[in-house]
């Protein structure tokens, strides 16, 4: 579990400027609901009912709390670090699209009944080519009781899959795909971390500040933090922390 937590990027959170304006702040009880969960620190009673599904049994560590999907109205991990991904290529000047329609990326299983918009569309992003940015958000955990587990392979596995999926249609469509993967402890895929690294060197190349360059990173690692402090907190019977 440790080693998940010293993963490229997955503490640049820590470092992040706190910016009511950009959502870079959270509240003592978030906070501590954040730390409790890297750290493996139970945080709910084992097998109690989850209060907002009410389908699942929460686990002590929090697992199924960060990954449930029925909060009404609740801007779920992959839309929020989406925002603020897309938000951190406008503020480095870099033309994008969110919710962008392509016509092309769907499952190739199931054919373009599932045609699906690229999450971010990036103009002239390769050799003028337009790029299909996919967002991907996993546990760093799964498999964490099998036999040789690899702090990290959530995240390469997700990063792989994305690729099988939609990479092929992208190249015959003149499109380059990036497949933008992340875990809950803010660890980043390969493709992840060279696609931010250039708009870092966007950043630092636009700024006289000599620590201008690592607002890319902490900006998308606490973007992922502050999400699953909300799906930890709106889970807790009573504040506790």
């Amino acid at each position: 579990m440790f080693e998940c937590l010293r993963a490229p990027h997955a503490q640049d959170f820590l470092s992040v400027v706190p910016i009511e304006g950009l959502g870079q702040c959270m509240s003592a009880v978030e906070y501590r609901a954040i730390l409790k969960y890297r750290l493996m620190i139970p945080l709910f009673p084992d097998d109690d009912p989850c209060p907002v599904c009410r389908k699942y049994c929460l686990d002590s560590f929090g697992e199924h709390a960060v990954h449930c999907k029925e909060l009404p109205g609740f801007k779920y991990r992959h839309d929020l670090v989406r925002d603020v991904l897309y938000d951190v290529l406008k503020r480095a000047g870099i033309s994008a699209k969110k919710e962008a329609p392509v016509n092309f990326l769907n499952d190739p299983l199931e054919g373009k009944s599932t045609l699906r918009p690229a999450d971010i569309l990036v103009f002239g992003w390769e050799g003028g080519k337009h790029a299909c940015v996919d967002l991907t958000g996993v546990s760093p955990l799964v498999g964490l009781r099998d036999h040789g587990f690899v702090a990290g392979q959530a995240i390469t596995k997700a990063e792989a899959g994305k690729v099988a999926k939609h990479e092929k249609a992208c190249i015959e469509n003149q499109h380059v795909f990036v497949p933008f993967a992340f875990d809950t402890f803010g660890a980043l895929a390969p493709d992840a971390v060279r696609f931010l690294k250039r708009v870092q060197h966007v950043v630092s190349s636009n700024t006289a500040h000599v620590k201008g360059q690592n607002f890319v990173f902490s900006r998308v690692g606490f973007a992922i933090q502050k999400d699953v402090a909300a799906q930890l907190v709106a889970r807790l019977t009573t504040i506790s922390l």
